[in-house]
């Protein structure tokens, strides 16, 4: 089934031409995927056979131009996939998943720890507190404009009867600007994950560094926690040049950190192997792709004596 067949509009009749365009391409082009969903005006419907119910996503209506520059006022194919994946782990059902190298088994959050940066709408993390995680934590850059909207979201679908065990994980609410580790967030929450959820944070090649800096801050280092991961994932749609600098090895053990497996996903659920550079790629078809990593700790070398 096509990763957007679980989402619908919802909301006021749309009046934009643009919007007409818009909801109107994937009857004039099949093929085409949309990759951004939702507006200020629209709210989202999520609905998955195996919740009890569907989850209303709400979408920030952002005033300053430093907000709309985020993007996460949209939810994103990145979420949506990567919530898929939280739901197949955590109910243990068939998926196919990492060209045979993964089971559906690892990406089963049930009583870990989970954080989420850039979380936009936090989709990912309200299947993750809805489906058995011990402690669910949600982040985005502090604009209180960003943040109401993940409250809202949170106070409108954390709620056991929203999940199929009738169940509910403990799940807050912060700001966070990656990079920034001097805050009192950033030192009560050092060290603390099982798992970090990242969805379409990588088309802003100068943050990486800093998303590199928060992803190695709050995981679980090796001597708590050997099985501690960050899951990846974004789409292409913004090309392939803007995000690949994120994977670079060095870049990636500057903080202590190494890829443990990495593919790319289509949305109807195709996968092949990871390429640094695919040559000019057509547009229509490389935002049907998103990459899928998972990130661990490297490993220490052993001091000899």
């Amino acid at each position: 089934m096509a990763l957007t067949s679980r989402i619908s509009l919802h909301g006021p009749p749309t009046s934009d031409p643009e919007d007409y365009l818009s909801s109107s391409l994937g009857v004039i082009f099949p093929d085409d995927v949309t990759n951004q969903h939702g507006d200020a005006e629209h709210s989202l419907i999520y609905t998955s056979p195996h919740l009890p119910r569907p989850l209303h996503i709400s979408l920030a209506d952002p005033d300053q131009e430093t907000d709309r520059k985020l993007f996460s006022h949209y939810l994103w194919n990145a979420s949506l996939l990567l919530a898929e994946f939280v739901e197949a782990g955590a109910l243990e059902l068939p998926l196919d998943v990492g060209l045979g190298r993964l089971k559906p088994a690892d990406f089963d959050v049930r009583s870990l720890e989970t954080l989420e940066l850039g979380a936009g709408t936090a989709l990912p993390s309200l299947m993750a507190a809805l489906l058995g995680a011990k402690n669910v934590v949600v982040t985005d850059y502090p604009s209180e404009t960003v943040l109401e909207t993940l409250r809202k979201n949170v106070t409108a679908n954390a709620k056991p009867d929203c999940s199929p065990r009738n169940s509910l994980a403990p799940l807050t609410v912060e700001g966070h600007a990656w990079g920034e580790l001097d805050t009192p967030f950033a030192a009560q929450h050092r060290g603390r994950f099982d798992r970090l959820f990242v969805c379409d944070c990588l088309w802003m090649p100068w943050q990486h560094a800093n998303l590199h800096k928060s992803i190695a801050w709050f995981l679980k280092d090796t001597h708590s926690s050997s099985s501690a991961r960050a899951w990846v994932v974004a789409g292409f749609h913004t090309g392939r040049a803007k995000m690949r600098g994120f994977f670079e090895d060095a870049a990636l053990a500057a903080e202590g950190l190494e890829v443990e497996s990495i593919w790319e996903r289509d949305c109807d659920g195709v996968e092949r192997e990871w390429v640094w550079d695919r040559g000019q790629e057509d547009v229509s078809e490389r935002k049907r792709w998103l990459v899928v990593g998972v990130l661990k700790r490297r490993a220490r070398a052993s001091v000899e004596g």
